[in-house]
């Protein structure tokens, strides 16, 4: 290429790579092949080549490096200088690749090992001698004074008329550095054959593609490595310099690294390990190889950025930590705000608007439902809590003695507020729990006062006292009733008003006033309708009860009036029936006629307890102004029993006299006449006795009752056949003594 055209096409290089329009390799190329045109520039494009190549990447290159172009075999001269062998093909070997690939190669080592030189093997047994010379010239311009010797490995029978057309050795001022020419056999008088690679009769094993992939694990893990430990450092330090909110910016900026610590650190621990071993190739039995031993600096540089690493990352860890910590006690801090400014806020507000009690048990399961509503929308609140708190706890468990302080004011200033909202909720559900039991035993008393009202209001019309007193006794339980309702009502009231009267002020920390008044006027409104309806029960009752007891009274009174008749009957009974003797003397007789008087008392005391009883059912009846059922015929039947009673009575009381009477004078006649014959001269005692024997026979015939006796009086008349018998044979014995005088 000639030297204006290289020229021109540097300078395009330059200005496109200046934009970013031309790749790595293609600079490296291209400034390569100026170099060799230009010698005036040459140090300056060398310096050039070399900074670009030292932060070449493998990565970049693959495809070149893949040819095997060039390599370093791990193997070293007797002067322990590093092998580099370029392995020339058949083909057409492309010398921009080359020198790419052996720039890449030279800025592996470290600066100590290039100083003690290459020994360059250029196989050129399967190339042309003109690609052998121009890639010895090139190794002029690419790597002057790192080359000590060049071994150019010959064909056997090729090159031998050519050799004195070009004598390296002649240019050896020139190239700096000595050229020989060598057969593979005879390479190991120059070179160990336990340094030489199997190519060239040596023992040394070397697999270019594993060399290559490891290689490229090495520079990623480089890569990787360094720009981490960048990233950590930036962040380390920005968390460990200036205030609390440069720090916490740097960090929120740099905090998540671009690759994953973890898996750098274990790249970094598998790459360490194989170095360890000195053996990129698995083959069993082989010789150890490594060719980034200790002088290529790969062990070194893979510890210290594995050291590196673990402090960086062992810092960034611990900010992490402290970031975590900080963003999680922010975000407690947070909630807790939230918690605090809700229940402070809207929680206090919703339960200062509901501050009633109702007015029915309708309205208390209203605002029940309310309450329950406000509680279900506290729950979540409290739920919050619950975490918040655990999470505090676990905090001041695990936390510096730093936050120690700072949690604990948090956690004691969301218990105390959502404490203080519970104690609230409670006392509200309380509340409305007593007014729902107030407004049902009102509405239970209303109803026990509504039942006695109505049966107040139903007239009496019992059928008997039994039924009356049944009545009276359930008047008497419902009253009872009442009085036990009105009495828990109160009892209820009272509970609910002290309730009310210990009302705690809703808003925390500030003097609310609760309207009450409302709520205690309807309770005592309460109480006192309901003391006033029971009062006006009890005098209802009062009076129900006068009225009722007049009713017993009345059928007590028509009860016993009609047993007074009763009593009447079976003595006017009795005295028709068993009252028939006249006793046989006059002794007799005179008892009779006393227990008849004691008889006619009984009777007299029997009617005159029946009349007194009718006289009060008439009064009862004026009073209960009611009409009595027994008392329009039990009066005549009294009268008329007693009538005849009365008759019958005088009748028996007459006949008894005539019987004393009679028997008194025949009794005397019958004893004077043994001793006093003379008394009977007088025919005026005689006709005496007649007189008294007759009239009592003529009284015998007489009924004692009126004809509706029928019955009474022939059983009187058959009782006294025989009275009159006796009676007529005592006359006739009488009439017989006289006619024998």
């Amino acid at each position: 290429m000639p030297v204006p055209t290289l020229c021109r096409l540097e300078e395009e290089v330059a200005i496109q790579a200046s934009w970013g329009f031309v790749s790595e390799e293609k600079s490296f190329i291209m400034v390569n092949c100026s170099s060799q045109c230009n010698k005036n520039g040459l140090r300056v494009r060398r310096r050039a080549v070399k900074s670009i190549c030292s932060r070449m990447e493998a990565s970049v290159i693959l495809p070149i490096l893949k040819k095997k172009l060039a390599f370093l075999s791990g193997g070293k001269d007797r002067r322990s200088g590093l092998i580099l062998t370029i392995p020339l093909c058949l083909e057409q070997t492309s010398m921009d690749e080359l020198s790419v690939t052996l720039d890449y190669l030279l800025s592996i080592p470290s600066e100590k090992c290039k100083a003690r030189g290459f020994t360059v093997i250029v196989d050129g047994r399967k190339s042309q001698w003109n690609v052998v010379k121009t890639v010895v010239l090139m190794l002029q311009n690419v790597v002057p004074a790192e080359v000590s010797l060049v071994c150019v490995v010959k064909p056997d029978e090729f090159w031998d008329k050519k050799v004195t057309h070009f004598c390296f050795w002649k240019e050896k001022d020139r190239l700096g550095f000595e050229v020989i020419l060598v057969s593979a056999n005879k390479l190991t008088r120059y070179i160990e054959p336990c340094q030489l690679t199997e190519d060239f009769g040596g023992t040394l094993t070397y697999d270019h593609m594993d060399w290559l992939n490891k290689r490229l694990v090495f520079e990623k893990f480089t890569k990787e490595s360094t720009s981490l430990l960048d990233e950590l450092a930036l962040i380390n330090n920005g968390s460990d310099k200036g205030t609390q909110q440069e720090r916490e910016r740097s960090i929120d900026l740099n905090f998540l690294p671009s690759v994953d610590p973890e898996t750098v650190l274990q790249t970094g621990h598998e790459l360490l390990s194989e170095l360890q071993q000195r053996r990129f190739n698995g083959s069993d039995g082989g010789v150890s190889w490594s060719p980034m031993d200790d002088e290529l600096l790969a062990q070194p540089q893979v510890m210290k950025l594995l050291d590196s690493l673990r402090e960086q990352y062992t810092r960034y860890q611990e900010v992490c930590r402290q970031r975590s910590k900080r963003t999680q006690l922010e975000e407690i801090q947070q909630k807790v705000m939230q918690v605090v400014n809700w229940l402070e806020g809207p929680g206090s507000e919703q339960l200062r608007t509901q501050w009633g009690i109702g007015d029915s048990i309708r309205a208390s399961q209203a605002l029940q439902q309310k309450h329950e509503e406000i509680e279900s929308q506290h729950s979540e609140w409290f739920a919050v809590y619950v975490e918040l708190n655990q999470q505090i706890a676990a905090l001041l468990n695990a936390g510096d003695e730093e936050d120690l302080v700072e949690l604990k004011a948090l956690q004691q200033q969301l218990s105390d507020v959502c404490y203080r909202q519970a104690s609230q909720l409670e006392f509200r559900q309380n509340l409305l729990q007593a007014a729902l039991e107030f407004h049902s035993v009102a509405q239970d008393l209303s109803q026990q006062l509504d039942g006695l009202l109505g049966m107040l209001c139903v007239d009496v019309a019992p059928a008997d006292g039994a039924s009356i007193q049944q009545t009276l006794k359930l008047l008497e339980e419902k009253l009872k009733s009442v009085d036990l309702g009105l009495q828990g009502l109160r009892e209820k009231g009272q509970s609910l008003l002290d309730q009310i009267s210990n009302q705690a002020s809703w808003a925390y920390g500030k003097d609310v006033t609760i309207e009450n008044k409302e709520n205690v006027d309807h309770i005592q409104g309460v109480m006192e309708d309901m003391q006033l309806r029971k009062q006006r029960c009890e005098d209802m009752v009062d009076v129900r009860r006068l009225k009722m007891l007049q009713m017993v009274q009345l059928f007590k009174c028509e009860e016993d009036a009609a047993q007074a008749v009763e009593w009447l009957s079976e003595l006017l009974d009795a005295l028709l029936k068993t009252h028939i003797r006249l006793g046989d003397d006059a002794q007799e007789t005179k008892v009779l006629l006393e227990k008849h008087r004691k008889f006619v008392d009984v009777a007299q005391s029997t009617y005159d307890y029946g009349r007194q009883l009718l006289q009060a059912t008439v009064v009862l009846c004026q009073s209960l102004r009611c009409t009595s059922r027994s008392s329009g015929d039990t009066l005549p039947r009294l009268n008329r029993v007693w009538k005849q009673f009365t008759v019958t009575s005088e009748e028996r009381v007459h006949r008894l006299e005539t019987a004393v009477a009679f028997h008194s004078t025949a009794e005397k006649i019958l004893q004077e006449c043994p001793d006093q014959p003379e008394a009977f001269n007088e025919m005026d005692q005689f006709d005496e006795i007649e007189a008294v024997g007759k009239s009592l026979l003529d009284r015998l015939t007489v009924p004692v009752v009126y004809p509706d006796g029928s019955l009474e009086l022939q059983k009187q008349i058959d009782f006294e056949i025989s009275a009159i018998i006796k009676l007529s044979s005592l006359c006739l014995m009488m009439s017989i003594v006289m006619l024998s005088l």
